[in-house]
């Protein structure tokens, strides 16, 4: 950390930009967009996968060279103060803060608390930086009262700055809209997937739009990037027809609801099955019974033909529970004991055109589960 602060201080003297982001979740693909949307303006140096933490934080800061034009740094945290120590490490010019969830509650103990840790980014950004708030979020547009820099509102609401349109969804979920700014607006059309990558894309223009990029930079940009770190909403498609969604490398629960949305969108125009096979989400501490029924119930409500609860534990009890009593399913909802219980379920069950999205922490493996049904049916 000593070392990669050294070096971006020299660098920052050379004409390094340095970007932040945080947020409970997003950030990885938020980063991945951010430096799609950056690539046609100069040389980006961006983290690969998550590396977030203490360790990848200065990792990928001493990977920038006197070449290298934008730093991209992601910034996760599990307790007050470690945003704070990554941004001293290498402070940012630009700043994002995405939203503010439930990701590490069992760690932090409350929303105002993970609010308070995230924050730290924008309280870090310079009097002459930019802090680039999520407007939809209430908990992140407070930030703007803890920083001293420029503050750019982004979202779906009438008040923010840089705001997107007419939202809609294509059978695969990936969104269109209309990216509406000072300057003026172009049309957007996202390769990535879920509605959720609307917010994230927003955050992603506004950065580019500060550092010099066109409307219609940012557009083309957009519309070109497809996820670059794996197992965060990989669309494949089998040769039989069967489509995986694999997001399978982190889970809490705001984006285990986006995950189940989009698989929602991409079933239902053409009357798809579709399949929930999700794994427990870590680190909500005593909120994790409830947050795991909560997901069991949304499954029902959504209209998911067939949830595959993986885990024996207390959570995903909960989940199976809570599916069989929003909608009394009965069979349509099963719990097994681990992934390779769920991966024969899903060889002996899996119909052509059926729509299968797998899901959890990291710790659960089930990215595995995913891989396995793509090489079983030679899926690319």
């Amino acid at each position: 950390a000593k070392l990669a602060a050294a070096v971006a201080a020299q660098l920052v003297t050379d004409g390094l930009t340095i970007i932040g982001i945080t947020g409970s979740s997003g950030k990885t693909s938020t980063k991945d967009l951010i430096a799609a949307v950056l690539r046609p303006l100069g040389e980006v140096v961006a983290p690969p996968g998550s590396f977030n933490n203490e360790l990848g934080h200065p990792w990928t800061v001493l990977r920038a060279t006197e070449a290298t034009d934008y730093l991209v740094l992601e910034m996760s945290a599990r307790h007050p103060g470690n945003i704070a120590a990554l941004a001293a490490i290498a402070t940012p010019a630009i700043a994002t803060v995405l939203n503010v969830g439930t990701a590490h509650l069992g760690e932090f103990g409350s929303r105002e608390i993970i609010a308070q840790t995230k924050g730290e980014l924008a309280e870090a950004v310079p009097a002459s930086g930019v802090v680039i708030l999520n407007a939809d979020d209430p908990l992140v547009a407070a930030m703007a009262a803890r920083t001293s820099a420029r503050v750019v509102s982004v979202g779906r609401s009438a008040s923010a700055q840089i705001r997107a349109t007419d939202v809609t969804l294509d059978d695969l979920a990936r969104a269109r809209f209309t990216l509406v700014t000072a300057a003026g607006r172009v049309p957007v059309a996202l390769a990535v997937h879920g509605e959720h990558q609307v917010s994230n894309a927003l955050s992603a223009a506004a950065v580019a739009l500060e550092c010099g990029a066109t409307l219609e930079q940012v557009a083309t940009a957009l519309a070109a990037a497809t996820p670059a770190s794996r197992h965060r909403m990989e669309v494949h498609e089998r040769a039989d027809g069967v489509t995986v969604v694999n997001d399978a490398y982190n889970a809490n629960p705001d984006s285990m609801r986006a995950g189940l949305q989009a698989l929602a969108v991409m079933a239902k125009p053409s009357g798809r099955r579709s399949w929930a096979v999700l794994g427990e989400m870590g680190e909500l501490g005593e909120d994790s019974i409830t947050e795991h029924d909560r997901i069991g119930r949304l499954a029902v409500r959504l209209d998911i033909s067939r949830l595959v609860v993986v885990g024996t534990g207390r959570p995903m009890s909960a989940m199976h529970q809570g599916a069989v009593m929003e909608g009394s399913w009965g069979s349509e909802s099963i719990m097994v004991p681990d992934a390779e219980s769920a991966l024969e379920v899903l060889r002996a069950e899996l119909e052509p055109g059926d729509v299968v999205l797998v899901k959890a922490s990291n710790a659960a493996g089930l990215g595995a589960l995913a891989e396995a049904l793509l090489i079983q049916a030679g899926g690319r």
